[in-house]
């Protein structure tokens, strides 16, 4: 349950900023009884819809009580804002952690990490929920010198049962399974495709699914169409591409399920003691690409803001109903403030505490 947005400032003091975002900001807070340093997440609520969306993800993140979850310490509500305190992350993204110059990656320590991954995503799956946004830049290392990972940014995630079906419409292009972009029926092994594509770019730098433009990637997706050519993989054993091949299947009722990941023979890390080095200049490249295609995003979203609000001045009396496209150039209903941006941003971390 939120509480009072007065008690905040009562518990809490505010320090440096971390992070902002079109509808928020991110602070570093400590605990004023027990000095531990946590995120505060300030989220503008401007409509009911918007409040709801948020109150969605306290709800999510409070069934998720597991150690490579990012965990939800309180939130407090005030009329226009909610505020979400957090644990304070302060290693950065994974991928920028595996290629700094005092790291040297091995294919163990890619079991080390997917392992890790599996084990947070196989705590949500048993709650039933789908997190529908494993991507890159969603996995964080807890401090700059730790090798213990966290999944954050349950913003998309949903509660589903599996026996009634969800269709959604929304994700970053590289990483959504067949299904969504088919707009078929999602579940629980929407995410194992995700994993399946976190852990080829992890071991290779490479991206297997992207093409010039978004929708030769939603090709690539929906045909499944990718291989192991590379030299990237010459280093990389046939164990870690049957994992690999394992979970980017089109059907999604074929792939592995993060439990059958957990004993699959290459998340034994004592099945592999070799130390090959992999190369991790293609996985650079692919960071700083990601880099640009979030600052291109954000640009696009201004654009689209300014074109927006001349829109609204010169067409007031316009269908509020009528719909709009989506990443996948299908229409799809409008949707509320919080949830556009989403859509809008191709799904980037406009504001998370790991910023």
């Amino acid at each position: 349950m939120t509480e009072p947005g007065l008690e905040f400032k009562s518990r809490y003091e505010v320090q440096e900023e971390l992070g902002k975002g079109r509808f928020g900001v991110v602070h570093k807070v400590v605990d004023k009884s027990t000095n531990q340093k946590l995120a505060a997440k300030f989220i503008r609520c401007r409509t009911p819809k918007d409040k709801e969306k948020v109150q969605e993800e306290i709800n999510i993140m409070n069934l998720l009580r597991h150690q490579k979850l990012l965990q939800l310490a309180a939130a407090f509500e005030n009329p226009k804002e909610t505020i979400m305190i957090m644990e304070y992350i302060s290693g950065g993204e994974l991928f920028e952690r595996v290629v700094a110059d005092d790291f040297t990656l091995t294919e163990k320590d890619c079991i080390l990490f997917m392992r890790q991954i599996c084990e947070g995503v196989a705590y949500m799956h048993s709650q039933n929920v789908v997190h529908l946004d494993l991507k890159p830049e969603n996995i964080m290392c807890h401090t700059r010198t730790s090798h213990e990972i966290k999944i954050i940014d349950f913003g998309l995630a949903q509660k589903i049962n599996p026996d009634v079906p969800v269709r959604v419409l929304f994700g970053t292009p590289e990483f959504i399974p067949p299904e969504i972009i088919n707009y078929e029926p999602i579940g629980i092994e929407s995410d194992m495709w995700s994993l399946g594509v976190i852990c080829y770019v992890l071991l290779s730098g490479l991206s297997p699914f992207m093409g010039d433009t978004d929708s030769e990637t939603f090709a690539n997706i929906t045909r499944s169409d990718y291989d192991f050519e590379d030299e990237a993989f010459n280093t990389v054993s046939q164990d870690a591409r049957d994992f690999i091949g394992a979970l980017l299947l089109k059907r999604k009722e074929d792939r592995l399920s993060a439990d059958q990941c957990l004993r699959h023979v290459w998340l034994d890390p004592d099945n592999h003691q070799e130390t090959v080095v992999l190369s991790t200049d293609k996985l650079k490249k692919f960071i700083i690409r990601r880099k640009w295609q979030k600052t291109g995003n954000a640009i696009r979203a201004l654009g689209r803001m300014t074109n927006l609000s001349n829109s609204r001045r010169n067409s007031a009396n316009s269908n509020p109903n009528t719909p709009r496209t989506s990443i996948s150039g299908s229409l799809v209903p409008r949707m509320g403030s919080l949830e556009e941006e989403k859509m809008n941003g191709k799904v980037e971390n406009l504001f998370t505490t790991s910023i």
